[in-house]
């Protein structure tokens, strides 16, 4: 996939460029099908109204209002906005690129300098952000509607980032769990076992996709008629308390074997375990009160703010 754009900015004008996506996409697709004739299942765009199928250029965009009323958008109405980034890219701000969440990082796609005359303002802006150690943060449309684009460096190449909106990313207060205690020695021990496992670089055995090969495995072996393989399961012990420590000395000892080497200098350290508390004689429970009969309100209906579009 690829599209023309111009990116602009203040420290060298207005580059014509191509965006071409950075990355493929290699899962195992499936489809549909009827279990009793293996007929494929398809999605087919029905009109409720005539009770029909409908032929593509015979559907809209609309946004509803509510349930009886439609708001229709046309394709000329969204190429209309009064938007400078119809078709640009254009710089707003340059920033450090390690104090931008990752969790706000989405799709990559690479850069690519649109003709002969683009070359040199193309290379002039990479160099200046390789040389600065910054990221520049911009706006773009895609997909009928504007997003937040970040650009940073890789390689020889600028790539553009699709951005997460601050209104789009939840908070994770609501998520955290209660306060606990840790002893200065439980860290201790707990970075000194993530150290077995720090490397450079991710290792190779990580960046495999263990599940798509095993649905090729799959699919291979039915289609030879062949037993496809399955895992073999294993026993958990019922009632079990994780051990933190014992499960990343596990995790540790599992990697070194993975990648041939020993796992001598790491040790298990048990966690000193903590005292049962002595249980107290189980207080009577009064009857709980009647509740009143709660009278049934109606709620007012309220008008949807629109959200941003997909």
């Amino acid at each position: 996939m690829t599209c023309e754009y111009i990116a602009t900015s203040s420290v060298n004008g207005t580059i014509p460029i191509r965006v071409t996506a950075a990355t493929e996409d290699h899962s195992i697709r499936f489809h549909q099908y009827h279990l009793e004739d293996q007929g494929r299942i398809r999605t087919r765009k029905y009109c409720e109204f005539e009770e029909r199928e409908v032929r593509a250029e015979e559907i809209g965009k609309g946004y509803e209002i509510s349930k009886d009323t439609l708001i229709a958008v046309t394709d000329e109405d969204l190429a209309g906005l009064p938007l400078p980034t119809a078709k640009a890219i254009e710089i707003e701000a340059f920033v450090p690129y390690e104090s931008i969440d990752p969790i706000r990082i989405g799709q990559g796609y690479f850069l690519e300098p649109d003709g002969q005359v683009s070359i040199k303002p193309y290379t002039l802006l990479r160099q200046a952000l390789e040389r600065n150690s910054k990221a520049a943060v911009a706006k773009f449309a895609w997909h009928g509607r504007e997003r937040l684009g970040l650009l940073r460096i890789k390689d020889n190449a600028i790539i553009l980032h699709a951005m997460r909106w601050p209104d789009e990313i939840r908070s994770p207060e609501s998520l955290a769990p209660a306060p606990v205690e840790l002893s200065e020695d439980e860290i201790a021990k707990a970075l000194a076992l993530m150290d077995a496992l720090a490397t450079d670089d991710i290792p190779e055995d990580v960046a495999t996709d263990r599940y798509t090969e095993a649905i090729s495995d799959l699919i291979t072996a039915k289609e030879k008629g062949k037993t496809p393989p399955h895992a073999a399961e294993k026993e958990a012990p019922a009632g079990a308390v994780v051990d933190l420590m014992t499960a990343l000395q596990e995790s540790v000892q599992k990697a070194k074997a993975s990648r041939g080497e020993s796992g001598e200098h790491a040790t298990v350290h048990e966690l000193p375990k903590k005292k049962a508390a002595a249980k107290k004689p189980a207080a009577k429970k009064k009857p709980a009160p009647k509740k009143a009969t709660e009278k049934k309100t109606a709620k007012k209906a309220s008008a949807r703010k629109p959200r941003r579009s997909a």
